[in-house]
């Protein structure tokens, strides 16, 4: 049966003859599905229920787990059953998936493993939101069919301030899949602390890893391979890629405390901020890191930074060696060196069969376009977005404002950040428009996606972690899946409400847009 837009007249009539509520003219899914059409009847899922599996196996597993872990509902491969749950791979279809809701059949059909899978948390969605009657879970006859806007949809999590932990991420990575985000952004080195062990040298993690932004004597903590390794195949798992940073030329702090013999120096704030510019047994020491970590991470792409390195390089015009490697290589000035270094480093990931990615402030270094990708972070340089864009760059959108969850979410919280005056509230995230930015219809294929960035330097516990990311997360999956034709924030807050309860039951201590007050803002004393 053809699938119309929520706004088809003729889908509207059905919908409202049958006098269901504006909620019930919608599924409850969220990010929004691109194509839906409600049919009279529902399926009952009672324990009785098969599956069945005509390709996919991996997702059917999933699918039995999640059944079984969110909705106590077993979910076993039973000949005879008289009801089913169909996973099928169908060759000739599309990107995404479809799912078709009948009275005694739920057919989930994919062409990929990654349809698959996302058909799957549209279900498991739909359960979440359903009625129980008498034990089973009433799904209403829903036809969908879904693909992403975007294909890079993500969240980056800096560990290096604050360290979280196995368990926690894990349960990131369980919402992000639950919202069909697919890119981990891992933020495990900065001034703080390094956060990933590395074997040709362990003091990365033993030295470099003690402290955080508020304990500098903290004990050193970090992710042994074997955790990093688990934690990959976790993701893989649910369909997200994992992006180690590894932060350089600034932002080295931690690392120069480990091997001081490779810092360029600092500033009287930013101590030991850079790695040497200058000295080839830092490029050569930096290139044995950059091979264990590729080794852990098979995404093929590692982020490099390359930002606020004028933070911490007042020693450079200073150093002897700088100024000889100025003279040699026609450098005109910091920025120049900075470059220089930022490429010679991602020759060495290149060398690796590997992407990289930088922040804005690469924009105007000499990069492949066709092997590097940048982030526009800096909201109030729109510049560097066209800057990006007009270089050829693969570009990455992720501004402070709205998509730094640091930033407070309403007027009176104290502890998070603001940008002159201004924050990231849920609708500031989910009304994310990008069309304002006046993009070239020929640079329109480089905007790869939209990710958000929680920096970690108010938020010292898991209380604040959740308070900052939840609903925030829910939002921005809408932003980067569904069209900007079928977002409507209205719509996306009825939806939200069964996914507070969620929230509620697994004790995370989200923000409540409803209720401000349910969860007072956690208190940040530095």
């Amino acid at each position: 049966m053809y699938l119309v837009k929520p706004f088809s007249l003729a889908f509207l009539f059905v919908l409202f003859s049958l006098n269901f509520t504006v909620a019930q003219q919608q599924p409850e899914i969220i990010p929004m599905p691109a194509n839906y059409q409600l049919n009279p009847g529902e399926f009952l899922w009672d324990s009785k229920v098969g599956i069945t599996l005509e390709g996919f196996p991996d997702q059917g597993n999933y699918l039995q787990q999640e059944a079984l872990r969110l909705l106590n509902m077993p979910l076993l491969e039973i000949e005879s059953a008289s009801k089913t749950i169909v996973i099928k791979k169908v060759n000739d279809l599309k990107p995404g998936y479809k799912i078709n809701i009948q009275q005694n059949s739920v057919t989930i059909e994919a062409s990929n493993e990654t349809g698959a899978f996302y058909g799957v948390i549209s279900l498991i969605q739909l359960a979440h939101a359903a009625k129980e009657k008498h034990g089973e879970i009433a799904l209403p006859n829903w036809e969908i069919q879904d693909s992403p806007r975007y294909a890079w949809r993500g969240i980056m999590l800096d560990e290096s301030r604050y360290f979280f932990g196995m368990e926690k991420v894990k349960q990131l990575l369980d919402h992000m899949a639950y919202y069909k985000l697919n890119t981990f952004h891992w933020h495990l080195t900065d001034a703080p602390g390094w956060r990933i062990e590395i074997k040709s040298f362990p003091n990365l993690a033993t030295v470099g890893g003690i402290g955080n932004q508020s304990e500098p004597n903290a004990p050193a903590a970090y992710y042994t391979q074997e955790e990093i390794k688990e934690i990959v195949r976790y993701a893989r798992e649910r369909m997200i890629q994992v992006i180690p940073e590894i932060d350089m030329p600034g932002h080295a702090t931690a690392a120069n405390r480990a091997y001081p013999e490779h810092s360029g120096g600092g500033s009287e704030k930013y101590p030991d901020f850079t790695f040497h510019p200058a000295k080839e047994t830092t490029y050569a020491y930096l290139s044995q890191i950059l091979h264990e970590v590729d080794a852990l991470f098979p995404s093929n792409m590692m982020h490099l930074g390359g930002d606020e390195v004028s933070f911490g390089n007042q020693m450079w015009p200073k150093d002897p060696d700088v100024l000889k490697l100025m003279a040699k290589e026609s450098l005109t000035g910091m920025k120049d060196v900075e470059d220089y270094f930022f490429e010679r480093m991602a020759d060495t990931l290149f060398r690796l069969n590997n992407k990289v990615l930088a922040w804005d402030e690469m924009a105007t270094a000499n990069l492949p376009r066709d092997k590097t990708i940048i982030f526009w972070w800096r909201h109030d340089k729109r510049e560097q977005l066209s800057l990006s864009l007009k270089n050829g760059y693969p570009t990455v959108v992720c501004p402070r404002i709205p998509f730094y969850f640091d930033f407070l979410q309403q007027e009176d919280h104290k502890y998070g950040r603001k940008w002159a005056g201004a924050f990231a509230p849920l609708d500031a995230v989910y009304n994310f428009d990008m069309d304002a930015f006046g993009i070239k219809k020929e640079e329109e294929d480089l905007i790869l996606g939209i990710q958000a960035n929680l920096w970690t330097e108010t938020v010292p516990n898991e209380d604040r972690f959740d308070f900052l990311m939840y609903p925030r997360i829910a939002a921005l999956a809408e932003v980067v899946w569904s069209q900007k034709e079928d977002q409507s924030y209205p719509g996306f807050m009825e939806r939200l409400a069964a996914h507070l309860e969620k929230y509620k039951a697994e004790k995370l201590y989200y923000y409540d847009p409803f209720d401000p007050n349910h969860h007072p803002e956690p208190v940040y004393e530095p």
